[in-house]
């Protein structure tokens, strides 16, 4: 399978550079059918009306840390973009000027936040230890020292500013570690939980850690070429344990956003049976691909030739996928992390 297969051309002024306010107003684009795509367009205050009594909406936890930090070394700038953390003061991270790091550099990226390179690997990746002031955790010092990792296509036309540091966490951000948001659920808001409540839809919680791999192009000519960055993620047993009880009794498991699904995919027996897992994964998912744990997904709409388009074309099918994207072009919905929604039910 070839990615130019996963390829579309999207408008530039399709992609949204900030989210809808308030946030529960964004378009939601429902697509029911899998090789079929019968459309509607709808928005998320809609969305209890679009589910049905029973079902479970699972969302993730994961909490956005301003992981972008900048220095010079010499005349170089260093720029760096954490993806994974290994221990409480070490991350791998993706790194403009990598070549001028090599192991043992030492590098001030601000007051009291120095870093020391502890390992190289392909592709700019870096292992930094990092030191803060005494007494200070990393964290910490991240939220002095640190910059909102906005995804690239919306840093490069307006930058980053002081209101990213809320429009970019979602309403259920709780577990430090991402960076980069699980955006799906930037569309949630008090009042929409309450209406979807009352309508008999209940909230599962798990925790995927997302990496800035996310944003990575991928670079294979073939599908099955491209290397997945691991993340990390958990689900506990009894969260596991009311999802399984809920699709017993006839509910639709419906995930809010790729990184819950592929977290759930990581964690599913052949049999459908969602187990507990805590650690990493870096499950790959395109067609060809059966999904197993999930009968739902609601999604933004994403890049093209990027593995999330994969995803949800593993899930509804290419060319439904191919006929809800030019509807969506056609019909001027808003696109990427800041964007609005689609309701995807194979």
């Amino acid at each position: 399978m070839l990615v130019d297969d996963f390829d579309f051309h999207l408008p530039e002024e399709r992609i949204a550079l900030r989210p809808a306010n308030p946030r529960d107003s964004a378009r939601l684009l429902t697509v029911t059918g899998r090789d079929v795509g019968t459309l509607g367009d709808f928005s998320f205050l809609d969305l209890p009306g679009r589910l049905r009594r029973g079902d479970v909406l699972v969302v993730n936890d994961t909490r956005v840390i301003p992981a972008q930090l900048h220095a010079l070394k010499g005349q170089a700038h260093i720029g760096v973009t954490l993806h994974k953390r290994e221990t409480a003061d070490q991350w791998w991270s993706f790194v403009k000027n990598a070549r001028r790091l090599k192991p043992g550099d030492r590098v001030e990226f601000g007051p009291g936040l120095a870093g020391e390179v502890l390992d190289k690997a392909d592709e700019g990746g870096v292992l930094w230890r990092f030191s803060a002031l005494p007494g200070e955790t990393l964290e910490q010092a991240l939220e002095r020292v640190g910059q909102m990792p906005l995804p690239p296509y919306i840093a490069r036309r307006r930058g980053t500013d002081a209101q990213d540091a809320a429009d970019y966490q979602t309403l259920h951000a709780a577990k430090d570690g991402a960076v980069a948001a699980p955006t799906a659920g930037l569309h949630f808001t008090p009042r929409l939980w309450e209406a979807l409540a009352a309508a008999g839809i209940t909230r599962e919680t798990v925790t995927l850690h997302v990496g800035a791999g996310t944003f990575l192009p991928v670079k294979a000519d073939k599908v099955e070429d491209h290397k997945m960055h691991a993340e990390w993620g958990s689900i506990d047993a009894a969260t596991a344990a009311r999802l399984n009880s809920a699709r017993a009794a006839g509910g639709r498991i419906i995930s809010v956003g790729t990184t819950s699904l592929r977290l759930l995919e990581s964690c599913v027996s052949e049999t459908g049976e969602i187990r507990e897992f805590t650690g990493d994964t870096s499950i790959f998912i395109y067609p060809g691909y059966r999904l197993k744990a999930i009968d739902g997904l609601i999604t933004n709409f994403h890049l093209p030739r990027s593995t999330l388009f994969m995803l949800v074309s593993a899930l509804m099918g290419l060319d439904v996928m191919r006929k809800t994207y030019a509807h969506a072009i056609e019909k001027e919905y808003r696109f990427y992390s800041y964007g609005d929604g689609s309701l995807l039910l194979p």
